[in-house]
């Protein structure tokens, strides 16, 4: 209850813990997904990195390898650290969960990434991978996630003692 009277109800908000992976190639180009959320489908697509949420006591870099290995069939690739962390309110349907997101760096010798160890839903809602270049992807007018990815590249350092903060 409220001190003015009336009630208080409270929400409890589901957190994710999630790896998104900044999956390079020999080539400097970066690996996106472009795909819409399942309580929006019919929504235009935006652009975004592999990744998904955390299994049930699975650390981010085990998340991110399992996350590399479904998502894209690159079985031969090396993680590196956690350069970027960002958290926020993501409504999905009836349901908002806070995000709590971690962004490794990692490479792979690159190639065509395949479907093979993907959901059904995944195959619904996302409709194209491909590597992009830095200068495709600060060129380009499609949405991008996360916000200003393409002028965050430019600062990832190789051995970051902490990840950087980026925003919601």
């Amino acid at each position: 209850m409220g001190s003015r009277g009336g009630s208080h109800r409270e929400v409890a908000v589901r957190r994710r813990l999630t790896a998104r992976v900044l999956l390079f190639d020999p080539q400097g180009r970066l690996l996106l997904m472009k795909g819409r959320l399942a309580s929006d489908p019919a929504a235009p697509g935006a652009w975004f990195t592999v990744g998904g949420g955390a299994d049930p006591g699975e650390s981010v870099l085990e998340t991110a390898a399992r996350e590399i290995r479904e998502e894209t069939g690159f079985e031969d690739f090396e993680l590196g650290p956690v350069v970027w962390r960002r958290e926020g309110a993501l409504p999905l349907g009836a349901e908002t969960v806070w995000m709590d997101e971690h962004y490794i760096l990692a490479r792979c010798a690159g190639g065509d990434p395949v479907r093979h160890g993907w959901q059904p839903d995944e195959h619904h809602l996302i409709d194209e991978i491909r590597w992009w270049t830095p200068a495709e992807l600060k060129t380009t007018a499609d949405h991008v996630f996360p916000p200003g990815l393409a002028d965050l590249l430019d600062e990832i350092q190789a051995d970051p003692a902490e990840p950087r903060w980026i925003p919601w």
